[in-house]
């Protein structure tokens, strides 16, 4: 599971979602890419049932990049809890994820085993996707 080592503030402000992926729209390691078409948070254990569905269809062939890392708290109080009282404990790790944003990466191996395993992946995201395919330069 991805979690930070250490971070500076236990609890953190949630945060706006507005606009696209400042940076890591494209695909710069591998050849396909499954990029975000919708904003959201995609918890430490969503990023880590879609690798285990990438690498187990890929049948450890191949290489996976992993280009989200989760390093955003959110909290959450008791049930049963009143009003007040403060701001809850740390329940989990997200990584807010804009659209355009390409959060998986794939090399190594043929075009439809990449492709299957990017749409595997992506059943286990809360986001809209697409698979992107790599531009070289030149072309």
């Amino acid at each position: 599971m991805l979690v930070p080592k250490r971070v500076k503030h236990r609890r953190e402000h949630r945060g706006k979602m507005r606009g696209e992926a400042k940076g890591g729209k494209q695909v710069t390691f591998g050849e396909y890419g499954l990029q975000a078409l919708t904003s959201s948070w995609v918890t430490n254990r969503q990023i880590e049932a879609a690798r285990i569905a990438m690498t187990r269809y890929m049948k450890r062939g191949g290489k996976v990049w992993i280009k989200i890392f989760p390093h955003k708290s959110y909290t959450s109080k008791g049930v049963g809890v009143r009003m007040g009282n403060g701001k809850g404990a740390p329940e989990g790790w997200v990584a807010p994820v804009k659209r355009g944003k390409v959060m998986f990466e794939v090399g190594g191996v043929s075009e439809e085993i990449a492709r299957e395993a990017l749409r595997l992946a992506s059943h286990k995201l809360p986001v809209k996707t697409k698979v992107l395919t790599r531009e070289v330069e030149g072309e």
